[in-house]
């Protein structure tokens, strides 16, 4: 069954009940569609009455698919999971994610998680820092500005093979945010 925390946000989004978005899902026969078809059709539903249509109707095609048992919360449609940690700092954009390398490449905790080149890439709306991890899943930790000038810090973590793996990672990478930000 979907969470009530992904429900409301769909509902006050769509301008929709969740019993209306089930009747809609239901009568076309969504349980048997793939998430690319059922998100494709909720689009077309959507285009043209909200902003955003493609995110609400990913968000609502994944409610749909964690409220008929398909996938549960982290999971993604490829059956793997994912998770990300967030933490807001004081810095700006490109500073915070300079000292998160310099720290990164220093720290024990994130090098026993990696395996291979780091590689840092970016954009004017966010920069990133990418490594293969050593089960073969995929970190990334971008930096994104707030419009305070400020940075966010956002360590995800995907390709994971269980829920459980990525509630251990999620504590692991939100300790070593942790300690990386007190040192700011």
């Amino acid at each position: 069954m979907a969470e009530a925390s992904r429900i409301r946000p769909v509902e006050r989004a769509t301008g929709r009940s969740w019993d209306e978005w089930l009747e809609f899902l239901n009568a076309l026969g969504a349980k048997d569609l793939s998430h690319a078809a059922i998100a494709e059709k909720v689009q077309d539903e959507l285009d043209g009455k909200i902003d955003n249509p493609g995110w609400w109707a990913q968000s609502v095609t994944v409610t749909y698919e964690q409220h008929i048992g398909r996938r549960v919360p982290g999971q993604r449609s490829d059956g793997t999971f994912e998770m990300s940690v967030s933490r807001a700092t004081p810095l700006g954009m490109q500073d915070l994610l300079d000292r998160w390398a310099e720290f990164a490449a220093a720290d024990r905790e994130v090098l026993g998680l990696i395996a291979g080149d780091v590689r840092v890439s970016g954009t004017d709306k966010r920069v990133s820092w990418r490594a293969k991890a050593k089960d073969g899943s995929a970190v990334q930790v971008t930096s994104e500005p707030k419009k305070n000038g400020t940075a966010s810090l956002i360590a995800t973590h995907t390709k994971l093979s269980s829920h459980e793996l990525s509630s251990e990672l999620r504590e692991k990478w939100g300790s070593i945010m942790e300690r990386f930000v007190a040192l700011l």
